[in-house]
């Protein structure tokens, strides 16, 4: 079966023209991924330890009779299709995850990915849509249709970041230059997963949509596409996640409010008519109003914006002259702009020129800022968040839940929330085993256990919203 979307393409041919994998081959190819990484399943922490007595093994037999050391943290704890489907999926599960992460795409390439999850979801009986972008796909899963039904999105994010990984898994990353080392692939996973669950469910209170979104790692983000093409039209609330290597496996982290932060790029070049640095009246010192800059004006907003917003500027790079007796004509000074506070981001452009220019009128520099806004920060619906703890203590029992603080990291689902309610949680991937790897590093890995609570939270979480 193939799929065609409003612009005709079929989602189930890859971008290099070759076809979808047929269901035997990747049968077969599913229970050697597992084999292949069963004694690594954890991550390169090693073997992962219990959570507790509710665990049991995913007794999937592979090959030579190897097991997978991967376990569902909530297995029992229903409804029936539920562990019916994870029962019988769970190698699966671990499987995609692992070949999405041997395979990771860059933003606004994941071509091979999006024909990856195109083809699952078809061969469920799904009709994914993929996005007038190119990558990336949205796809609805329909309940009884009774009058007046709600729906509720489910997203994850599809694309990797430009790493060389350095874990030495069995399944590690294949591209040179390219890796899974922020945990989408994890979060992909767990959105098919969750998808196909609820597409094998008896029947469903309401339509639940899932988002799978290109271009999460560049900035705004590719959550506009996705709007762009009308993808939240009807959606009531929408529920994400993502992982969080100081939590353990098996709890998520939730919080009301601001639980991430707007991030912006600053990039300010300065010029200037140079000279030799025996003379520097006789001219502008760029070197020194670089440095009248750097220290100046994260002390300035300092004093001009609220502490307790968080906003925090920080500088990354910076380059200017070559010789020491010389004072260089050109310099370029780069850093983000940070603030959990909706209201302070959109006053922070105008302030920050205002700063800028400032310091700079008196030193005789020329300069040109370039202030580019990211995201606004992420912030959680009440009503949205005691949902999704609701669903998770449901699916994992209420040991499961925990809170979380605000980060100053930047994340692209806040544009979602400007247009409905939802909520956003962290999830628990580190195995407990050796110290915690993290996010945006070539040594990141995780605890695939996660992957079962992923998918039990958010099935439960659909559930108890469109319940709602």
């Amino acid at each position: 079966m193939t799929v065609v979307d409003s612009r005709g393409s079929d989602p189930s041919q890859s971008s290099n023209g070759g076809s979808a994998v047929e269901d035997a081959d990747w049968d077969a190819a599913e229970r050697s991924a597992v084999a292949q990484g069963a004694l690594v399943a954890a991550g390169v922490d090693g073997p992962s330890a219990p959570i507790g007595s509710t665990m049991s093994s995913v007794a999937s037999s592979i090959g030579s009779g190897v097991e997978s050391a991967v376990a569902d943290p909530g297995a029992g704890r229903g409804p029936s299709w539920l562990d019916a489907w994870l029962d019988a999926n769970a190698h699966r599960v671990v499987a995609w995850r692992r070949h999405i992460h041997a395979y990771p795409e860059l933003s606004r390439a994941e071509h091979e990915t999006t024909a990856f999850l195109a083809e699952r979801l078809t061969r469920a009986g799904l009709r994914p849509r993929i996005l007038p972008v190119g990558t990336g796909l949205v796809c609805d899963i329909d309940g009884d249709g009774r009058p007046g039904q709600r729906t509720v999105a489910l997203r994850a994010d599809i694309d990797a970041l430009p790493l060389q990984e350095t874990t030495a898994l069995p399944y590690a990353s294949t591209v040179d230059g390219v890796a899974h080392a922020c945990g989408h692939d994890a979060h992909t996973t767990i959105v098919l997963g969750a998808a196909l669950a609820l597409a094998a469910a008896p029947s469903l209170p309401g339509r639940v949509r899932l988002i799978f979104q290109p271009a999460e790692e560049v900035m705004p983000g590719g959550a506009l596409d996705v709007l762009a093409a009308g993808a939240l039209e009807g959606v009531d609330r929408i529920f994400g996640l993502h992982c969080d290597p100081r939590l353990p496996v098996g709890q998520l982290g939730t919080r009301v409010g601001a639980i991430t932060s707007a991030s912006d790029l600053l990039e300010l070049r300065l010029s200037s008519p140079g000279g030799h640095t025996s003379r520097p009246h006789l001219t502008a010192d760029l070197v020194h109003a670089l440095g009248t800059v750097i220290t100046g004006l994260p002390t300035l907003l300092s004093r001009r914006v609220d502490p307790r917003t968080g906003t925090v500027l920080t500088w990354g790079a910076v380059h200017a002259g070559e010789a020491p007796n010389a004072i260089p004509q050109n310099g370029v000074l780069t850093g983000t702009l940070r603030t959990g506070d909706r209201g302070t981001w959109a006053k922070l452009e105008p302030l920050v020129h205002e700063l800028v220019q400032s310091m700079l009128s008196p030193l005789g520099v020329g300069f040109d800022l370039q202030h580019r806004r990211g995201v606004p920060p992420v912030v959680n619906d009440t009503t949205s968040t005691e949902l999704f703890r609701a669903g998770i203590a449901a699916g994992l029992g209420d040991e499961a839940l925990t809170s979380t603080s605000q980060s100053s990291g930047g994340e692209d689902f806040g544009w979602y929330l400007e247009h409905v309610p939802g909520s956003f949680a962290r999830l628990g991937v580190h195995s407990g085993v050796g110290r915690v790897r993290d996010l945006h590093q070539p040594t990141f890995s995780l605890d695939e256990r996660a992957l079962f609570v992923g998918i039990r939270a958010m099935v439960h979480t659909a559930l108890t919203s469109l319940q709602h």
